[in-house]
């Protein structure tokens, strides 16, 4: 299996923690959010890894991996990312997307590697004690995901639904087969060629040119593909904003970060 880590974001929200560095390298506990995912992902046996890198690109220069640039990562999100290393995306391997900007224990890839599905996503369904601990306005920011019993995921990435529809929480780890990956490139490509230069919204996307991970998927889903949800409890950190570096390591000074995950593997 293949990784990708889309790490072309600048993390504006963090503030003077990542003042004139990338977002994945955000330092925690002695290493960067970027170390800790290659030595995960390493740990698990996934040797291949791609990093896609837009602000500051000079900076990233971890050894053995493969790196592809997304140029235009000020005007765009994680799918056009996602596509800068379209050359990696082929063949017969199955391929794993990361977002730079979590950590995430070695269980949780194992739990993608048993899936089947032409587009696995890894969700979280004990989310929310962890939401409740982030933030005292947790409510503000949950989207919905939403799946039958068989778990093929029916709604993801709405911000405006109800506590009801937010049965899981995306965490922004994705496992693609060939046929997944190749649905992904078509209907990127059939977007694209309508809506490249529109300035209007794209499902729950500013733009399509903007278009988020979540958008993405839904509009897999509503092609038919198999998008099904790989559910986890806990084990797994954001770091999207200053309170989520400064509660993580205060945390860790009270050992309530064994609650959320483990950082020993």
């Amino acid at each position: 299996m293949k990784a990708i880590i889309c790490a072309a974001g600048i993390g504006t929200r963090l503030g003077n923690y990542t003042k004139n560095l990338p977002k994945c390298l955000l330092e925690f506990e002695g290493k960067s959010l970027l170390e800790r995912q290659i030595e995960t992902l390493k740990s698990s046996g996934i040797e291949d890894i791609s990093i896609v890198r837009g602000y500051k690109p000079e900076k990233i220069n971890a050894h053995g991996v493969k790196y592809y640039e997304n140029s235009d990562f000020a005007e765009t999100n994680m799918v056009v990312s996602l596509m800068a290393a379209e050359k990696e995306l082929s063949g017969s391997e199955n391929f794993l997307v990361c977002y730079s900007d979590i950590l995430y224990e070695r269980r949780l890839i194992e739990y993608l590697k048993e899936s089947d599905a032409e587009v696995s996503v890894l969700v979280d369904d004990d989310w929310i004690p962890y939401w409740k601990s982030r933030s005292d306005n947790w409510k503000s920011d949950i989207e919905s995901l939403t799946y039958s019993s068989d778990n093929k995921i029916i709604d993801i990435g709405n911000p405006r639904c109800s506590l009801e529809e937010a049965q899981s929480r995306y965490i922004g780890l994705i496992k693609f087969n060939e046929r997944g990956i190749s649905e992904f490139k078509r209907l990127f490509y059939e977007n694209k060629e309508k809506y490249w230069h529109s300035t209007q919204p794209w499902l729950r996307s500013k733009s399509f040119k903007q278009a988020y991970m979540t958008c993405m998927l839904q509009e897999m889903v509503n092609g038919g593909v198999d998008v099904r949800a790989v559910h986890t409890k806990r084990g797994w950190l954001e770091f999207d904003t200053i309170d989520d570096i400064e509660k993580a390591n205060k945390w860790v000074q009270t050992r309530k970060i064994r609650q959320f995950i483990s950082l020993d593997q």
